[in-house]
């Protein structure tokens, strides 16, 4: 089957939610597909499901270096990194992705995440200001996202 078809699969099995399907299809790509972009993304995908996250971290920092430009694999690595290693660890990850997309709102509501947790609630409060004037959106995230508790439950400064 060519590598298209295989491609169009594991996104459909992705989008049914049939993760192993999805990882199934990507394991049957010839090795010439098996490492682009297209499936490096598509399994990116796959291990954030299976919560692989060692396997995730080297997955995602293989697509940073390839494609600097898109922040969502600065996230992506950062995410993973969390979990396979430290906040700290990801909190680089994300400090330098700020230095390339500083427009980026993910990049400074995680940034806000990890101060917050850090305890650091000054710190916390500017990196999620920020995130929502570059992106309303993220109002819902402060006010849902287990990491900011602490900084819901401190007065406004």
């Amino acid at each position: 089957m060519q590598p298209k078809w295989r491609f169009s699969h594991a996104r459909g099995y992705l989008g049914l939610g049939l993760v192993e399907e999805a990882a199934a299809e990507l394991a049957a790509l010839p090795p010439a597909a098996a490492d682009s972009l297209e499936a490096l993304g598509l399994r990116a995908l796959v291990l954030q499901e299976q919560k692989q996250w060692l396997l995730l971290q080297s997955v995602a920092a293989t697509l940073v270096q390839r494609q600097p430009e898109e922040a969502g694999w600065w996230i992506t690595w950062a995410y993973a990194t969390r979990r396979a290693d430290s906040l700290a660890a990801a909190e680089a990850i994300l400090r330098e992705a700020e230095v390339r997309h500083p427009r980026e709102p993910t990049v400074h509501f995680n940034l806000g995440c990890y101060a917050c947790v850090r305890g650091d609630l000054t710190e916390a409060r500017r990196r999620v200001n920020r995130a929502i004037a570059l992106d309303a959106g993220f109002k819902q995230g402060l006010a849902t996202d287990p990491d900011l508790a602490a900084l819901r439950a401190a007065p406004p400064e």
